[in-house]
Formats: structure tokens, C-alpha cells, sequence
């Protein structure tokens, strides 16, 4: 038995995703636990120690570490188990930074460093025996993921975690394509932390959150997640009493006349007005677009030429303020230049009556200079002049010479202007 276990554990252990075993193999590797030859501790403790994964190979570049993605959901664990054992049990995937065991309830979460290793240890762990149980191993729901639609067509994934980052640190942001790699107009953002995402959704109910010049705002709802991967096998069915009810008929077509014929039909023709009620209201919807971004369109070039109006008006306002400040201007000018006028005039007014001033103080020191005993000789000689002029007119003896200067009578003074 135990020769048995080896190329199992061997294939195991080489890497990524293994091929789910068949119930067949499920079933000997449980006889093979029950006959006692290996205890699911010991296989764990083997597997995890035959070899050891490279982590930088499995870290794409400038991917975030221990995000949300990579938090596995670990259910059917046995009852007691301890957080130290689970962590060993994943010790093989690196170090995890998140390790939670419900140990009553019987599950447990932990978060690896990588998308990519929790994909591998989700492949290679889940449906495996641990401890006399077989485990299951899902990826945890993302409680900070949201769902945004609407989106405009140029919008790419660093522009849409650049307009949500403002709510809180994102881990991831894409905006979701079709085969082709044309935008749906859908996108995904996982915020790191549970706050920011409610953050995010009441402000973005509350309010228009618009991302391009296209005023139409974006739909943010909590993303609604499955599991796509695995689905439902049957082993994990819940086989209650209404299960076998519902299972003793075999997938089949029914048969016309019959009872479960006509109430198929019934369903047929109600799936079909469904269907047709949802293109009616998808043709509806898109008929209403195609009126309001029309409306829009009119609206905005309304609006742009409202815009145009008020930037004319602002500018020829801003002209006209423009033109009184400078009429303002050439009025202080031409004032000053008045001022500067009459100060010219009077000083040279004051400069005249200077002058005139100065002259008139001149001509009465000139006349303030002279002595006294010249200004008596030029009167004597001014009279005797004027005597012997009067002398000579009447027929009389000329005056010699020095008879000037003999004493006679004196002569009235003359008074000089």
C-alpha cells in the first residue's frame, strides 16, 4: 500500500495544477488512511518538505503582494485543528500573512503572497485527505470588490484605479473586454480594505461620478461573485429527502400529451415573453439613450455657445474698463500737465518781479554811492557853466578861465534827477 502512495505523493508534488483524482483513487487513498500505514500529518509534513517553490517565479511583474485575490477559503477541516498546523499544511507556498481556523464551525482563511500561489495550492490542496478528512479549498470572496458599468469608452485600467484611488488604496483595477479586446463598458476595482469600497459606493449613490468629458456617471454595485472554476460536484450535493424526489427521472425530453409535457410547454412560453420583455426593454433603454445623448449633444453645443456669449460679453466688459482706465489716464496727464504749466508760468512770474526787484535795488544804491563834497563840485560846475552861457547871450565880457574858481556868489543848486 504504501508502495502505492509514492508516485501519487511524486505527481503531486511536481508543480502546477494537478488533474482532479477520480472517486475510484479518492477511495483507495481513504482505505489506504484507515489501514494506518500514513497519517495525513506525516503526508502533509513529506509533500511539504520533498521540494520547495521558487516565489519569485510565481510574482508577475508589479503585482501587489497579499491582496485580497490571493486569500483562500479552507473548509471540512477537522475539528480541534490549530492555526500552527494549517500554516504549516501551506508552509510549501511561502509565508502567509493571514491564517484564521473557526475551529468549532470547521474552516478557516489564509492569504498567500500571490494570485498565482494560491492557485497552485488551491489546485494541489483541495479535495486532499488531512487528518482523516477530505479537504476543500476555495478562493476566499473578495468583501472589498466592486462592480463598475457604464464606463466610457477610453478608459483604460490605470485610468479607472486613478479615479477610484480616491477613496482608498486600490489593489487591482480592469476594465473588462471582449474576445477582441474591446471595452464592454464593464469594470472591476478591489479596494484593500472593506471602508474604502463603502466609501466608494455611498459617494458614488450619492452623487454624479463622471471619469471623461461624456457627462454620463458610472454604476458602482458590490460585485456579485462565483465560482467558475469547480461549479457544484456531485459529491458535495446535499443528498436530503428532496434530492432523491428530484432525481428519480433521468434527463430526458418530454413527451407530447403528457401531463409534464403541457407544463413544459406552459414554462417554455413564459421563458419566451420573459425574453421577449427584456428586449423590449433593452430596445427601450437604448432608444432612450440614443434620444438623451442627442438631447445632450444639442444641449452642449447650446452650451458652448452660451460660454462663447459670456466670454464676448466678459471680453468687451473687460475693453470698455480698459478704455476708462485709460481715458482716467490721459485726464491725469492732461492735468499734470496743467499743474506743470501754471508752475512754469509762476515761476516765471516770480523770476520777472525777481528782476525787476533786483534792478530797482540797484539803481538805489547807484544813487547812494556818490559823496557828498563831489556831488557839491558837479553842481558848482553845472551852474557856473550855465552862468557864462547866460553871460555871453546878454553881450557881456567873457569869463576868463580861473575866474571859475574865484569866490562869488553862490549859485542856486541844481537838483539832479
Amino acid at each position: 500500500m504504501q508502495g502505492n502512495r509514492g508516485p501519487r505523493q511524486e505527481q503531486q508534488n511536481q508543480g502546477p495544477p494537478r488533474h482532479q483524482n477520480s472517486p475510484d483513487e479518492q477511495k483507495n487513498a481513504t482505505m489506504a488512511d484507515s489501514n494506518g500505514q500514513h497519517t495525513e500529518n506525516s503526508e502533509a509534513s513529506n509533500t511539504n518538505s520533498s521540494f520547495t517553490i521558487d516565489l519569485q517565479s510565481f510574482r508577475k511583474p508589479g503585482e501587489k503582494a497579499y491582496t485580497q485575490r490571493s486569500r483562500l477559503f479552507v473548509g471540512n477541516l477537522p475539528t480541534g485543528v490549530s492555526e500552527e498546523e494549517v500554516e504549516k499544511l501551506f508552509s510549501k507556498y511561502g509565508k502567509s500573512s493571514e491564517i484564521f481556523i473557526h475551529k468549532d464551525r470547521g474552516f478557516g482563511f489564509i492569504r498567500l503572497e500571490s494570485r498565482t500561489l494560491a492557485e497552485i495550492a488551491k489546485a494541489e490542496l483541495d479535495d486532499t485527505p488531512f487528518r482523516g478528512r477530505q479537504l476543500r479549498v476555495r478562493f476566499a470572496t473578495h468583501g472589498a470588490a466592486l462592480s463598475v458599468k457604464n464606463l466610457p469608452q477610453f478608459i483604460s485600467n490605470e485610468l479607472l484605479e486613478e479615479a477610484f484611488s480616491i477613496f482608498g488604496p486600490i489593489e487591482r483595477a480592469i476594465v473588462i473586454v471582449d474576445d477582441r479586446g474591446r471595452p464592454t463598458g464593464k469594470g472591476i476595482v478591489e479596494y484593500a480594505a472593506k471602508p474604502a469600497a463603502r466609501k466608494a459606493l455611498d459617494r458614488c449613490a450619492e452623487g454624479a461620478f463622471l471619469l471623461t468629458a461624456f457627462p454620463r456617471p458610472v454604476t458602482v454595485e458590490p460585485m456579485e461573485q462565483f465560482d467558475e472554476d469547480e461549479g457544484l460536484p456531485e459529491k458535495i450535493i446535499n443528498k436530503n429527502q428532496q434530492y432523491h424526489k428530484e432525481r428519480e427521472h433521468p434527463p430526458r425530453f418530454a413527451q407530447p400529451g403528457t401531463f409534464e409535457y403541457e407544463y413544459a410547454m406552459r414554462w417554455k412560453a413564459l421563458m419566451e415573453m420573459e425574453k421577449q420583455q427584456y428586449e423590449q426593454v433593452d430596445r427601450n433603454i437604448k432608444e432612450a439613450q440614443e434620444k438623451l445623448e442627442a438631447e445632450m449633444e444639442a444641449a452642449r453645443h447650446e452650451h458652448q455657445v452660451m460660454l462663447m456669449r459670456q466670454d464676448l460679453l466678459r471680453r468687451q466688459e473687460e475693453l470698455r474698463r480698459m478704455e476708462e482706465l485709460h481715458n482716467q489716464e490721459l485726464q491725469k496727464r492732461k492735468q499734470i500737465e496743467l499743474r506743470q504749466e501754471e508752475e512754469r508760468r509762476r515761476r516765471e512770474e516770480e523770476m520777472r518781479m525777481h528782476n525787476e526787484e533786483m534792478m530797482r535795488r540797484q539803481q538805489e544804491g547807484f544813487k547812494g554811492n556818490f559823496p557828498e563834497n563831489r556831488e557839491q563840485e558837479m553842481r558848482m560846475h553845472v551852474a557856473g557853466q550855465g552862468m557864462g552861457m547866460n553871460r555871453n547871450s546878454m553881450g557881456g565880457t567873457p569869463v576868463p578861465p580861473g575866474a571859475a574858481n574865484m569866490p562869488s556868489e553862490p549859485a542856486p543848486l541844481m537838483v539832479l534827477p
